[in-house]
């Protein structure tokens, strides 16, 4: 079991590695390629996301420094929604656990079924910048207004609500992994699970495609997806670690975060022509010209214009038009 796990995990990466390295071999012309170029096989935009995380992490625990508890304020979403307790917390964590999980898997399903019908790099890379983009908009409204939190272990009477001074500037920038994420305060607005949540959503909306299921099928996962995004959004609330703020802020800037960072990008493949949009316009030229030559010989022409004129055999010899001309008819 193991050998056969192994040897479908070294497929995997392969596939992966000749999709990043696809336009070493391409011209250079081509707009997929170019894509690629971008986005694949530059490996400073991987990094440059990975330290955007590591940022957001730091902002967000820098901020638990400036918090203060007080009492919760007036929310409406508290009114409508019944308070699900700190021993039910978990339901939106596991929520929230299912949309990555089943994202993650979703984009590496070619790799395993053979369907070619999305790039996941491509696709990873358009993620990426819509969270980067998100989470730089929530560090600055976050930053500018510091409320009070409403999750348990951020109230009044709670020794997490407020952290003590750092004794030194490594004691910040290690952010206390992963307790320091866990039981944060101060970082309200807008919800950091719902930005990777609509996003991974929307994401899916409007590249999930599937030959193996039909479009009815395919709909119905969409909706649902979009269903299971509202359900996290109420489950953040009554778990009371959101106000309905923050969430009501990240279901609008999120997707115009999407929308205008789209817009800057460059179109993906066609997902149903898939590797034919990549080849070069010279080999793209010559697979359609020996299409052409076969076509003809199927159909019993060739390439000439066919001679249609009127051809006369007279004595052995064949004359045009019906006329001998310079030849004596009777052999003389």
């Amino acid at each position: 079991m193991s050998l056969y796990i192994g040897r479908e995990a070294s497929k995997v990466f392969g596939v992966i590695v000749v999709e990043e390295s696809l336009c070493g071999d391409i011209d250079g012309d081509s707009a997929a390629c170019r894509k690629l170029e971008i986005y694949s096989r530059r490996t400073h935009f991987s990094v440059y996301v990975l330290l955007q995380q590591y940022i957001h992490g730091l902002a967000a625990r820098g901020v638990h420094y400036l918090h203060r508890p007080g009492p919760l304020l007036q929310d409406v979403g508290f009114f409508l929604l019944p308070e699900l307790g700190p021993d039910k917390a978990y339901i939106s964590e596991t929520v929230f656990t299912f949309i990555f999980i089943s994202f993650v898997l979703w984009t590496f399903h070619p790799f395993i079924f053979k369907n070619k019908r999305i790039y996941t790099v491509l696709v990873w890379c358009r993620v990426l910048a819509f969270l980067v983009a998100s989470q730089f908009l929530r560090i600055i409204t976050f930053y500018s207004t510091q409320l009070p939190g409403p999750n348990y272990h951020c109230r009044e009477g709670s020794k997490l609500a407020r952290l003590p001074h750092p004794d030194n500037m490594l004691e910040v920038l290690l952010i206390n992994f992963p307790r320091g994420v866990l039981y944060g305060c101060g970082d309200l607005i807008f919800s950091s699970h719902m930005i990777f949540s609509l996003v991974f959503v929307r994401t899916y909306q409007k590249y999930g495609s599937n030959s193996l299921i039909t479009v009815c099928v395919q709909r119905l996962i969409k909706q649902l997806g979009w269903l299971v995004a509202v359900m996290q959004s109420c489950l953040i609330i009554a778990s009371r670690k959101h106000y309905t703020v923050d969430i009501v802020v990240a279901w609008y800037t999120v997707n115009l975060v999407v929308f205008f960072v789209e817009k800057s990008l460059p179109e993906m493949p066609d997902q149903t022509t898939g590797m034919l949009s990549l080849l070069p316009l010279s080999m793209k030229g010559k697979d359609g010209k020996m299409k052409e030559e076969n076509q003809k010989l199927l159909n019993g022409t060739t390439g000439d214009a066919p001679d249609r004129r009127q051809r006369t055999q007279i004595n052995g010899k064949v004359m045009e038009n019906g006329h001998a001309d310079g030849v004596l008819m009777n052999g003389a």
